[in-house]
């Protein structure tokens, strides 16, 4: 009882496939259980959700960290037939009301912490469907359930998981996600012996696919992290013999800028797959840990997905999976674009010509679409090609390289570049661990360049010292100088160590508190003008140069001050 993943049609067939298998299969802090004692506990959850079934869809969300209730209850809806919606537990106020009325959830499960939440909201349910795993109630009903291992009729297209998109651009879309899709998603070469690390959220489709379901077909252990923690990471890597981490985002910068022990070279790992980590970053990894590092991509949608193979160069996402019809285009006349050329140093010197959006052209059904927003699914699949929004190129061999997000795309002077480009440039900048540069609007036509910086020591930032940074960028166009620069001592980040883009882009060049943060930028916007610190007088100067060239629309809305200072951030201890 190894692999299962070939004649699996469905999430429920994974699960039954571990029934009976005695080897450890979760570990959590200082517990562990068989993977016969998930499949066990899984059948109690579903005996539960049986019980307190209603009309309509049978849709369970799921308020949680990432604890064994979580994995329990993916299982247990596996067999009942159920719909889990993985919300996200960082999300607050009518954010959260929104995404559970907005699926319909007629159960959530939660926590004591996470309970609170939801009692100064409308989520059009009783308080008697919102279960608390930590009540001892919970533990009561658990004990009265059936552990026999039943379950209710599942169709491979059956809807399995509703998983909302990152939001990190704009409100999130709740995906929908089939039994077949994550069965599909196989063992990925892992094997008995593998141990996988799971510190990335399970209501996101990274950590399904790239653990959770990889684990059920192969009969890997998972050790589950409540959350991740940059100095929990190797302690739990060396006390588990974990030999792959998967992450997406900032995660291997936060691990990097912990202190190097000793230890780091006797760790069992062998992959990590970081999606979004900057090659400077992926290759610090490699070098520190010695474990093979790879990007690749998959859309929330599941609809594009590019293999990290061996051999690709630096930086790359990788190739198509199979003979899917993947290619770059321009969005607006889906003429494909050329291949990039790249330098010796990895620089595109072709961007206006090579860059465009990443399509697939063979959508069919794999796209098996957004719940309730029929507006948002007709902007995305159009004429049967699913538009990603996301920014690529390719080189002459094939590889796919990413390029930032749609509405990256920043416009000055009539010039129009991608901020990730600006963006990779900057992450030389010495004493930087991380960069977001992004537009905001200009007062006259278009937009300025902004960037926000992370030093650990935000005062150290030396804006001469910036300016002759730039200077010497010879890859650095001449429109792409920023124009304002915010240093912070850590980006705000989404749920899932994503950039928080869309929370710096409402700040825009404002501060989030004129007491604490600094703005520097260069009141003559030529790229040789010299850097100053933004008072209060000059953001009322520059609101009123928006008034006068009736531009005060694209400023409509208060910007999110004080939105930095709850930013959700990894911790740094355990």
């Amino acid at each position: 009882m190894t692999q299962v993943s070939h004649r699996a049609r469905s999430v429920q067939d994974l699960v039954l496939g571990r029934a009976g298998d005695q080897r450890i299969g979760l570990v959590f802090e200082n517990r562990s259980w068989t993977w016969e004692e998930v499949t066990r506990a899984s059948a109690q959850r579903a005996h539960v959700l049986r019980s307190l079934r209603r009309d309509g869809p049978f849709h369970i969300g799921v308020l949680l960290e990432n604890v064994p209730d979580f994995l329990f209850l993916l299982g247990g809806a596996a067999l009942a037939g159920a719909t889990v919606v993985g919300i996200n537990p960082t999300r607050r106020g009518t954010e959260l009301e929104r995404d559970i009325r907005h699926t319909d959830c007629q159960l959530i499960v939660t926590d004591e912490r996470r309970a609170t939440l939801l009692d100064e909201l409308d989520v059009a349910l009783p308080r008697d469907r919102v279960l608390d795993v930590t009540d001892p109630a919970w533990a009561v009903r658990l004990a009265a359930s059936d552990v026999a291992l039943t379950e209710d009729p599942v169709e491979p297209e059956d809807l399995f998981m509703l998983i909302f998109t990152s939001g990190s651009t704009g409100a999130p879309k709740a995906v929908r996600v089939s039994h077949q899709r994550l069965a599909r998603t196989g063992s990925l070469g892992f094997s008995t012996e593998d141990v996988l690390y799971c510190a990335m959220p399970l209501f996101h489709g990274n950590a399904l696919a790239s653990c959770w379901v990889p684990a059920l077909a192969s009969g890997a252990r998972i050790v589950l992290r409540r959350r991740f923690s940059a100095t929990g990471f190797l302690p739990d890597v060396l006390a588990n013999r974990v030999t792959f981490f998967n992450t997406v985002g900032r995660a291997l910068s936060y691990v990097l800028a912990t202190p190097p022990s000793p230890d780091d070279a006797h760790t069992t790992l062998k992959l990590v797959l970081a999606p979004e980590a900057s090659p400077r970053d992926a290759e610090a990894f490699r070098q520190r840990f010695g474990c093979r590092v790879v990007e690749g991509y998959g859309s929330s949608e599941g609809t594009i997905v590019l293999h990290p193979r061996r051999g690709a160069p630096p930086g790359s996402l990788g190739k198509p999976v199979g003979n899917a019809d993947i290619a770059v285009v321009d969005p607006r006349t889906r003429v494909e674009r050329v291949p990039a050329v790249i330098d010796a140093d990895g620089r595109v010197l072709n961007p206006d010509e090579a860059i465009g959006e990443i399509v697939r052209r063979d959508v069919g059904a794999s796209f098996e679409g957004y719940y309730n927003n029929d507006q948002a699914q007709a902007e995305r699949v159009r004429d049967g090609w699913f538009f990603s929004g996301d920014l690529g190129y390719r080189d002459s061999e094939g590889w796919f390289f990413f390029a930032g997000r749609q509405g990256d795309w920043i416009r000055v002077d009539g010039e129009n570049f991608a901020a990730s480009s600006v963006e990779r440039i900057m992450e030389r900048l010495p004493g930087a661990s991380g960069v977001a540069v992004y537009g905001v609007p200009d007062a006259h036509s278009g937009d300025q360049v902004m960037a926000t910086v992370e030093m650990a020591d935000p005062a150290s930032f030396d804006p001469s010292e910036f300016a002759a940074f730039l200077a010497d960028q010879r890859d650095l166009g001449t429109k792409w100088a920023p124009r304002f620069v915010r240093v912070i001592g850590r980006l705000p980040v989404t749920g899932t160590n994503k950039i928080d883009r869309q929370r710096l882009r409402a700040l825009r060049w404002l501060p989030a508190d004129w007491a604490a943060d600094i703005i520097w930028w260069r009141p003559d916007p030529r790229a040789s003008a010299n850097y100053v610190q933004m008072t209060e007088r000059d953001a009322d100067r520059l609101a009123a140069e928006f008034v006068r060239n009736g531009r005060s629309s694209v400023l409509l809305g208060q910007p999110a001050v004080g939105g930095l200072a709850d930013s959700r951030h990894p911790r740094q201890t355990q």
